[in-house]
C-alpha cells in the first residue's frame, strides 16, 4: 500500500486526524534529520509526517539536513512527498492566502545546501527538467479546487538563500525574470526526492507580496505567521483529500528516475557508498 510523506513548513507542525500515532527516530548515513518522524494512519492510509524546522521551529533553512530528511522518508518506505511551504508572491494575481501548486524551480542558494546523494566516489546525473511529479501535483490542485480554495496551477519557485527576506532590488529582479513565488527550502527537497525515486509536489502557501508591492505593508514575520495560520486549515484539508487518492499504481516515472543516472563504473564505487545508498540505487547495481 502506498505510503505518503508530508513535510510541514512554517506554521504547520502537526497533522490533525492521524491515528495510531508513533514517533520514530531514524538514523541515516547523512546525519540527523530535522527531528522525529511521526507515523500514523489518515483515513486508513499510512502517513509519515516531518516538521521541516523541528517542532519548535529551531532550524534555519540553510541549516536543514535535507539529505537526512529525504533519506529518512525513503527508509520509512514513503512513495510520495507532499511539501507544505510558506512563500512570498512575486505577481499581483498570486494573492496572500492563495495556494500555488508549483511546477518549476530556480536555484539562488549559492550551493549552500547539500542537494545530492551522489559524491564521495560515485557520480550520478538525474534528469530534472520537470522537477515536480505531475500526477501528484494534479491531485493537489484538483483537491484544492474541490474544496473551493483559491488555487493556482503551475508556477516557478525561486529558492533564495535566506534567512533574511529579499532586498527591493532582488525582489524586482526575480519579477523581471518572470518568477512566481519565492521561498527558502523546496528546491533541495525536490532534487533529493527525485534521486531517491519519490514523487514530490508542493503546496506553496502565499503569505505576502515579498517587498516589491508598493501598496502593501512591509513584510514581517508576524504577517507571515498570521497568514500561515489561516492557510494551515486549508492545507490540512487538501492533504487529507489527496492522501485518499494516492495508490500504488504509478505512471509518472519518478520511481525509476535514477535508473540510468550512474556513470561511475560499478567496481569503482566504494563499498561504504554502496551500503549507504542501497535503498536508493541498490536495485540498479
Amino acid at each position: 500500500m502506498a505510503k505518503v510523506g508530508i513535510i510541514g513548513g512554517s506554521g504547520l507542525y502537526n497533522i490533525e486526524g492521524l491515528e495510531s500515532v508513533k514517533k520514530i527516530k531514524v538514523d541515516t548515513p547523512f546525519g540527523e534529520p530535522s527531528g522525529m518522524f511521526i507515523t500514523g494512519t489518515l483515513d486508513g492510509k499510512e502517513v509519515v509526517f516531518l516538521p521541516r524546522h523541528d517542532e519548535g521551529h529551531t532550524i534555519l533553512p540553510s541549516e536543514l539536513n535535507y539529505r537526512a530528511n529525504i533519506y529518512g522518508m525513503k527508509k520509512l518506505g514513503v512513495d510520495a512527498i507532499i511539501s507544505i511551504s510558506a512563500v512570498g508572491s512575486l505577481k499581483e494575481e498570486l494573492k496572500p492566502l492563495d495556494i500555488v501548486v508549483i511546477d518549476q524551480f530556480v536555484d539562488r542558494t549559492n550551493q549552500a545546501r547539500n542537494t545530492t546523494f551522489f559524491g564521495d566516489g560515485i557520480v550520478g546525473h538525474v534528469a530534472f527538467a520537470q522537477p515536480i511529479c505531475p500526477d501528484l501535483a494534479k491531485k493537489l490542485y484538483d483537491s484544492g479546487c474541490q474544496l473551493n480554495v483559491r488555487m493556482h496551477n503551475g508556477g516557478t519557485y525561486v529558492n533564495m538563500e535566506g534567512p533574511m527576506f529579499s532586498t527591493m532590488a532582488e525582489s524586482n529582479l526575480y519579477r523581471s525574470w518572470g518568477m512566481d513565488v519565492i521561498g527558502m527550502t523546496n528546491m533541495p527537497e525536490a532534487r533529493l526526492s527525485r534521486e531517491a525515486g519519490i514523487c514530490y509536489a508542493t503546496l506553496a502557501m502565499v503569505t505576502d507580496y515579498d517587498c516589491w508591492h508598493q501598496s502593501e505593508e512591509e513584510v514581517t514575520i508576524e504577517m507571515i505567521i498570521k497568514n500561515l495560520s489561516k492557510n494551515a486549515d486549508n492545507a490540512r484539508k487538501i492533504v487529507k483529500k489527496v492522501v485518499a487518492k494516492i495508490t500504488d499504481k504509478k505512471c509518472c516515472g519518478c520511481e525509476d528516475a535514477a535508473r540510468y543516472a550512474i556513470v561511475t563504473r560499478k567496481d569503482k564505487i566504494p563499498q561504504k557508498k554502496k551500503r549507504d545508498l542501497d535503498i536508493i540505487i541498490g536495485k540498479y547495481l
